[in-house]
């Protein structure tokens, strides 16, 4: 016990922490509060360690954690980094980049004020979907058209407005997980609607919808299996099919197409996706997408359809709560002119990635490799478009490969992975396979080459002087 309180005596005060060289130069900088705060916080864990039967720690030490936690409040978690992983559509990176138009638009703005909701010509107050419906409606061929948070959103917004204490038929191998724990019974309950499986795992025909439907169906769904893919003895219902019996019925047909997508995939050699206009052709009422997966825009849930629907959204109490903002807003409307203007695949960097020709990414590859000083090869490799898109199709690639796959190969790999991790001017974030680092071309821009070739040359430098 006494040396538990001498342990507690050796603690410094609040004041003696201030005065310290340290604290007093922060001082010139930050709040006395804040600095007070960190101190009272430090010496709790202190107190909290002694009582635990550990020394207190240095003054010095109490201090310098002190700093850090000063340091650590300055220093922006979330940073730039160059995705080299091949994972186009990475979530853990951000999903898609943005164009410089949508980028310059999403600036513009947040700096000044905007005409978010005014109506310039009236001098009243406005709509902010005014500024992307028309975009949308003249991409699609649909009706009308309304723009939230994100699809997991618009979803829930739209069984919400549209099936509350209502049935709604769903294939059973389409009541799916979409990641992070989204699942469609999931949001069926929170919505307030029933969902009712038809069909099995692999095989749901259309007879299966028209035996389920009663007076209490609302309407027939389609949830797109963008992050799965079922193979084998299968047989699903085309959405033209779904569609027909929906009109026959007087029933809303809702399609969740989750990534979306507006151009043709099998362009650039990936399998079939769906696209919205399709679905708007085939009269689905109501379709829901993402902006920020092969839109490549910024975070958003899309719903286009038929305007009744949409007028039904909109004035749902729900519509407010997920609402898009002003700076997302504008990079989604920037990203759509793109698609309208027939440039998508030249200014939309997603699809820049998706459609470079090998060839072209053979060429930077050797440069890549080159600065790498001779400790790397280029080798074919596969990339995907990832972000729950077109699961299991994969782009032809050169990578870079370095490190050798032998003996100690994990840990060299994984060494000069978390080097570039580090790197001070841009992270670069690579994957590792078969104990070899890889890094793709393809998901990174060209213009970013620079920033590439500087990592790799810095890379041989450290390895050289370690």
């Amino acid at each position: 016990m006494f040396e538990m309180e001498t342990e507690f005596r050796r603690l410094p005060g609040v004041d003696k922490i201030l005065a310290s060289e340290r604290l007093t130069r922060l001082a010139e900088v930050y709040p006395h509060d804040l600095l007070v705060d960190l101190a009272r916080k430090q010496l709790e864990c202190e107190r909290r360690s002694v009582a635990g039967g550990r020394a207190a720690s240095a003054f010095d030490k109490i201090v310098a954690v002190i700093v850090n936690r000063v340091r650590a409040l300055e220093s922006p978690g979330l940073r730039p980094v160059v995705n080299a992983t091949g994972v186009i559509l990475h979530t853990n990176l951000g999903r898609a980049p943005l164009s410089g138009e949508a980028v310059a638009a999403m600036e513009a703005v947040a700096r000044d004020y905007s005409s978010l909701e005014f109506d310039l010509d009236s001098g009243t107050r406005g709509s902010r979907q005014v500024h992307i419906e028309s975009l949308l409606c003249q991409l699609t061929g649909a009706e009308a058209a309304l723009v939230v948070n994100n699809n997991a959103s618009a979803v829930l917004l739209g069984l919400s407005a549209l099936a509350r204490r209502k049935e709604v038929i769903v294939s059973r191998g389409e009541a799916v997980e979409i990641g992070g724990s989204f699942r469609i019974p999931d949001v069926m309950r929170q919505s307030g609607s029933k969902l009712i499986e038809v069909g099995t795992t692999n095989c749901t025909y259309i007879a299966d919808y028209e035996e389920a439907i009663t007076p209490r169906t609302a309407a027939l769904m389609r949830v797109h299996s963008s992050n799965f893919k079922v193979v084998g003895f299968t047989q699903a219902v085309d959405i033209e099919g779904l569609a027909e019996l929906g009109q026959r019925n007087d029933l809303t047909v809702f399609d969740d197409l989750g990534s979306g997508c507006f151009l043709d995939a099998t362009v650039y050699g990936l399998a079939p996706e769906p696209m919205v206009q399709q679905s708007v052709a085939a009269g689905v009422g109501l379709i829901c997408f993402s902006g920020d997966k092969l839109v490549g825009g910024p975070q958003a849930g899309i719903m286009v359809g038929k305007k009744k629907l949409i007028d039904k959204l909109k004035k749902h109490p729900l519509a407010r709560a997920v609402r898009i903002d002003k700076i997302r807003l504008a990079g989604l409307a920037a990203t759509l002119l793109h698609y309208l203007k027939g440039e998508a695949t030249g200014k939309i960097p997603i699809w820049r990635m998706i459609s470079a020709s090998v060839e072209e990414i053979a060429q930077r590859a050797e440069v890549w490799a080159e600065a790498s000083g001779g400790s790397s090869q280029v080798v074919d490799g596969e990339s995907m478009v990832g972000g729950g898109s077109l699961p299991g199709s994969t782009l032809p690639t050169r990578l870079v490969a370095i490190g050798e796959g032998k003996v100690k190969g994990k840990a060299l790999a994984q060494r000069l992975a978390r080097e570039l991790r580090r790197n001070e001017s841009f992270p670069v974030i690579g994957r590792i396979s078969d104990d070899v680092l890889l890094l793709d071309p393809r998901s990174v821009l060209p213009e970013e080459d620079k920033i590439m070739i500087q990592a790799l040359k810095g890379l041989v430098a450290e390895s050289k002087s370690g």
